[in-house]
């Protein structure tokens, strides 16, 4: 069966395998949920393997191939058909989320071998699979709007896994309420979308936009209008200032989860949209400034927290906070194939890096505190050096992934058509706290003497349904970066030249940039290596060579270590301005005077009223016979009087 003609076939197979573990997996065992979850994953990812092979053989006037499979919404003008697409930029997207969904699916076994509601899990990502599918492949808004607020459904459901812990459960909501405030000015953008290019199909859209021309900086036109509202929803989803906040709470979930969907797929798919809307947004030069600038403040912003937690994956979720801050940071300066580039290698060493610290844990009891740990190398040495890998990858170290993708990112902030020297400066700044972070959880976690009592910690590697997808991850943490090797030496980028046909609109419409010489980009990635090898040094001169220069450093900056290990007290902010108004008004206002007085008052005076009435009324029932021919009597000339009335003032 031909994929191109069927790509419902792709979502269809996770969304097959949640509803069947979902309905009937409660009395199966684990081996046949296995068998259920991971069977619809590796089938999902077999088609979009072939999908793939299918596409590389499509004319380039084919591209993007379009299937529209039965009308779905149609009121008057508005018309949506439930249709899917395929182009480069699918392809990218399918291949992360199968690929790597896949790996996560089969470490899940492992992992979560001797936890309560097995098949619920299993269910929740296989459904999760489903609707970033949906998302990624879908040819119009309302379908790509389905997919988006489906994964923000399984984010809580997954987040709050562990629904009896009241953090657990406090944390999910927190992220459903969070992205729901992103996800009001995208829907704006939506009907404003609509509003204006009368339809919400992407061919549709951006045929338009095409002819319109580039708002100038400065005015905010319906161009930048929709653009700004939807990147409010990017913004929530992909946890950028302000709406951040859920992120680092999502760690309560299961580590599985954090590795596929707070790391390797729908946190990028506010990276996605924006990519995938690039046309819109380089007509609308203040919203491109604005992806550019949240992106390079949360990248540094979230970083510097990231350099005193304590939590090893509170530490990773700081940092995909900020590597999604570089992503949107590419994007607002017109790199999105950069952009793109980096959500693929992050996928990579991210994913890794989370599937790591959940062997960590494993290995340690459930422990999580990186004081608590040291001296793991030797004992689970498979997670070390894949752990390792990643680190590596994403401090921008030469030859791994993330050095590839984040010195293009650097290159064309400093270099690209919608260059900006400052914003470059903020990156850089950000790529030495990267490095920094993550050497001292590497140095924290695997070196130096044992900070756990050896009698009642019993270290072991994890079992090879964890450790397999480990050592695949970090094969393309180590690899999946040489793609754009022949652009460090002055010829084609393969990648951008992939994803050329996506972006070649917004491209067209790029500045032509001076000085992009070969000299200038070996430069700036030699500048680059050296602050990542310097944030390298001082982890390694904090942790291994004076560990007790750490807490000195920390002592002398009390006060800015407090700020940072506080992350800036921005909860505590946003629950003063906020979560406690609210709460107030909730209580004083809706409950006590709405519900209360206004509400239950009007209904209970409305029974009081007719019970009084008719406590009246029912003295009338005297059983007395001349007392009720004299109501009789009264009636007949009370109601002969109305009608001698009424038909004097008709006449």
């Amino acid at each position: 069966m031909p994929m191109l003609a069927n790509l419902w076939i792709v979502l269809a197979l996770p969304l097959a395998g949640a509803a069947i573990n979902g309905l009937l997996g409660r009395s199966w065992s684990r081996r046949t949920i296995n068998s259920v979850a991971i069977g619809a994953a590796s089938l999902a990812f077999v088609s979009a393997v072939e999908l793939v092979r299918e596409f590389s053989q499509l004319a380039p006037d084919s591209i993007p191939w379009v299937r529209s499979y039965f009308p779905w919404m149609t009121a008057e003008n508005f018309h949506i058909d439930f249709a899917l697409q395929v182009d480069q930029l699918t392809v990218v997207m399918l291949l992360i989320v199968t690929g790597v969904g896949l790996l996560i699916h089969i470490y899940s076994a492992g992992y979560m071998e001797h936890e309560g509601g097995y098949y619920r899990y299993f269910s929740y990502i296989n459904l999760f699979m489903f609707f970033m599918l949906t998302l990624v492949m879908a040819a119009n808004l309302v379908v790509l709007f389905v997919g988006w607020e489906g994964v923000g459904l399984c984010s809580y459901l997954l987040i709050g896994f562990w629904f009896r812990k009241k953090s657990a459960a406090d944390a999910g909501k927190k992220a459903f309420i969070t992205t729901r405030i992103g996800d009001l000015a995208f829907t704006v953008g939506l009907l404003l979308a609509f509003w204006t290019f009368k339809s919400l199909d992407y061919q549709t859209i951006f045929a338009q936009a095409k002819s319109m021309p580039v708002e100038a900086s400065g005015h905010i036109g319906v161009l930048t209008a929709i653009c700004l509202l939807l990147l409010g929803g990017a913004v929530g989803k992909s946890a950028q200032l302000p709406l951040y906040v859920w992120l680092p709470d999502a760690m309560e979930g299961p580590t599985p989860v954090s590795a596929l969907i707070h790391a390797a797929t729908m946190v990028t798919a506010g990276v996605y949209m924006v990519s995938r809307m690039n046309i819109l947004y380089v007509h609308a030069p203040i919203a491109m400034m604005a992806v550019a600038v949240i992106g390079a403040v949360t990248a540094l912003f979230a970083a510097s927290i990231g350099l005193v937690q304590n939590d090893i994956k509170k530490v990773l979720a700081y940092s995909t906070v900020s590597q999604l801050g570089y992503m949107f940071l590419a994007c607002g300066v017109g790199a999105f194939g950069a952009g793109v580039f980096h959500l693929m290698t992050h996928a990579f060493f991210k994913g890794l890096l989370f599937l790591c610290a959940g062997s960590v844990i494993h290995a340690m009891g459930g422990e999580q505190d990186m004081r608590k740990m040291g001296g793991l190398r030797t004992k689970i040495p498979v997670t070390f050096w894949t752990m390792f890998a990643g680190t590596v990858a994403i401090a921008g170290i030469p030859g791994f992934s993330g050095f590839f993708s984040k010195d293009e990112i650097l290159f064309e902030t400093f270099a690209g058509p919608y260059r900006n020297v400052g914003l470059w400066v903020v990156g850089l700044i950000a790529a030495l706290m990267t490095s920094f972070y993550m050497f001292r959880l590497l140095f924290m976690t695997f070196f130096g003497a044992p900070r756990y009592d050896e009698h009642k910690v019993h270290v072991h590697e994890s079992p090879k349904s964890m450790t397999v997808p480990l050592i695949l991850l970090a094969i393309l943490a180590v690899g999946g970066g040489w793609w754009a090797l022949p652009g460090m030496w002055g010829r084609g980028n393969y990648f951008a030249n992939f994803l050329a046909p996506v972006f070649a609109s917004a491209a067209a419409l790029a500045p032509v940039a001076e000085g992009e010489q070969h000299s200038l980009e070996l430069g700036l990635t030699l500048i680059a290596t050296i602050v990542a090898l310097t944030g390298l040094l001082i982890a390694w001169g904090f942790y291994i060579r004076s560990p007790n220069s750490a807490d000195k450093a920390a002592a002398s900056f009390k006060g800015l270590h407090r700020l940072l290990l506080h992350k800036y007290f921005v909860d505590e902010l946003y629950g003063f301005l906020i979560i406690r108004p609210l709460f107030w008004i909730s209580t004083n206002v809706l409950w006590h005077v709405v519900d209360e007085t206004l509400i239950d008052g009007t209904v209970n005076g409305s029974a009081t009223v007719a019970q009084r009435v008719g406590g009246r009324l029912r003295r009338i029932q005297s059983g007395n016979t001349r007392s009720y021919a004299s109501w009789m009597v009264m009636g007949a000339i009370g109601v002969t009087a109305l009608l001698l009335g009424f038909w004097e003032w008709t006449r």
